[in-house]
């Protein structure tokens, strides 16, 4: 925070009152490919994420500067004259989320300065973006003293990144930033934005991000696919079932119907996402009876369903889960949309650092590319500092 501060001082000048906001990144536990399919996922806020420091200006002018892209300088916009510019690159989430808090009818009379960090590693899939986003949503609360909570402040971030930005994402990262809680993960229905914090209490434990870093050429193409698949499966399962999602249906029920879905691939992808959702449920109660082995087996059975049935793995995700499979995983599995991107283990600690070098090594052996490890901590939710 104090780089932060100094930067903004350099940028800005050092006058008036300065206010400083964090909002983290997310990782999610287990419950993939289940968001759109309106089922329940179980993400949790990390301790890395966006820092910001910004003040009140007197016009309507918005400027904007990150340390992670010092040579792109400050970047300026008129506040209620926000549009999408390809050349202002990350800067379009700030503008984006100013912008639809506007359109929802919150008035923002003046424009402001604003310096970001993130330590979100980047690339990794640890949602930077959505962590960027609340920052500036809980910013233009303080500075504006505006009447609105944190569930509306997820939804006008997820609506920046979908309509001013362009990119069709689901609600869970936000809500995950959002809503975070030390040392507790959300289960979140995804259908009814119903949600739970339940308390991981990792003492013995730790949990371990590990980056593939295989750049993910695919993912934008074959989420859409994947869509598309399980949107099918709906409406051929409709023929003899009251259903609006995949999340709607037990695996009992599933199995009693699933011959009405025509194309076996297809079948193949809805049931991933049924029995997925039912695995995240069933794996936040293995969390509540302390069974942390119960948990870390459905990670396991979690990968081997995105790997088999929804094909989202590849190579060398599969390699890292087989690694932290052999090396003493308590449960080990890819996390996000797949194609590359991270896995996110359990790992005890008195094994970490052996488990570390020798996931390494074994990574290295299978795919010639060197991963990235991360120990982190479950942290809070954006908020104010």
């Amino acid at each position: 925070m104090e780089q932060l501060k100094n930067a903004f001082i350099n940028q800005f000048g050092g006058h008036g009152e300065l206010f400083s906001f964090f909002a983290p990144g997310r990782v999610n536990l287990i419950g993939e490919h289940t968001d759109y399919n309106g089922g329940h996922v179980f993400p949790c806020a990390l301790s890395v994420g966006t820092y910001a420091v910004a003040r009140k200006r007197e016009d309507g002018k918005i400027k904007l500067y990150s340390m992670n892209f010092a040579d792109a300088g400050i970047i300026e916009a008129q506040v209620h004259q926000l549009e999408y510019v390809l050349e202002h690159d990350w800067a379009n989430y700030p503008k984006g989320v100013t912008a639809v808090f506007q359109e929802a009818g919150y008035k923002l009379e003046h424009g402001f300065d604003v310096a970001f960090y993130g330590n979100i590693p980047n690339g990794a899939g640890l949602s930077s973006s959505a962590s960027i986003e609340l920052a500036t949503a809980v910013l233009l609360k303080e500075l504006y003293g505006l009447d609105v909570d944190m569930v509306e402040m997820v939804k006008l971030a997820q609506k920046a990144e979908n309509e001013f930005v362009g990119v069709n994402c689901g609600i869970m990262d936000q809500f995950a930033i959002g809503l975070g809680k030390k040392d507790h993960a959300i289960l979140l229905d995804c259908d009814t934005l119903n949600y739970k914090h339940t308390p991981i209490s990792l003492e013995k434990e730790s949990l371990i991000i590990t980056n593939t870093n295989k750049r993910r050429g695919l993912a934008d193409s074959k989420y859409n696919e994947r869509r598309t698949q399980c949107e099918t499966a709906v409406q051929e399962l409709r023929s003899a079932l009251d259903i609006n999602t995949l999340g709607d249906l037990t695996p009992e029920k599933f199995e009693q119907h699933k011959h009405l879905i025509s194309d076996k691939v297809v079948q193949k992808r809805a049931r991933h996402a049924v029995y997925e959702n039912d695995r995240t449920v069933k794996a936040v109660e293995k969390l509540n009876d302390g069974d942390i082995e119960g948990f870390g087996r459905l990670m396991n059975e979690s990968h081997k369903s995105l790997r088999d049935d929804y094909e989202v793995t590849g190579k060398e995700l599969d390699a890292l889960a087989e690694a932290a499979w052999e090396e003493g995983a308590i449960g080990s599995r890819m996390t996000g949309a797949g194609f590359g991107g991270c896995t996110i283990s359990i790992v005890p600690n008195d094994i970490r650092d052996s488990f570390i070098e020798n996931v390494r090594e074994k990574y290295k052996q299978r795919t010639g590319l060197s991963a990235d490890f991360y120990v982190v901590e479950i942290g809070d939710g954006a908020k104010m500092l």
